[in-house]
């Protein structure tokens, strides 16, 4: 078995993905589920899933967001990551390109690419969900 390929999901993506199944944050968070792919993340990225999953704009109880973080970290991979220098412009972004460099992560999937300048990616492929599949479906 071909071991899952490793990736941080931006919180964009894991909401989206929760909030309409089907499109491609959807697919992205089954695969996760299912263990095909490998979550890298580190505590603060946990803190934040939680904090804006549990926003009273989404309709999702504290119970699927307990679960839905319980399932990350029993499948996924905490690691520890240090941080980044320099900072990404926004940086409340910093963690997940932090948590991927840390992690090696193949991909860092995110719905906000303009969020992540090319000359500071060190080595990890900044991509949209959609891009992301088509990749990951071409083996």
């Amino acid at each position: 078995r071909v071991p899952p390929v490793r990736i941080v999901l931006d919180t964009n993506v894991l909401v989206s993905g929760m909030l309409a199944p089907y499109g491609p944050p959807g697919e992205i968070v089954r695969l996760v589920a299912m263990g095909d792919l490998s979550l890298c993340y580190d505590v603060r990225i946990l803190a934040e899933y939680r904090e804006v999953l549990l926003r009273p704009a989404f309709p999702f109880g504290i119970d699927q967001v307990e679960a839905s973080l319980e399932q990350i970290e029993s499948s996924g991979e905490l690691v520890g990551a240090r941080p980044l220098s320099p900072s990404l412009p926004d940086p409340d972004d910093d963690m997940f390109l932090a948590a991927a460099i840390a992690g090696r992560a193949e991909y860092l999937v995110t719905g906000n690419l303009r969020h992540y300048p090319a000359e500071s990616h060190q080595g990890v492929k900044v991509i949209s969900p959609a891009e992301f599949l088509e990749r990951y479906r071409q083996g």
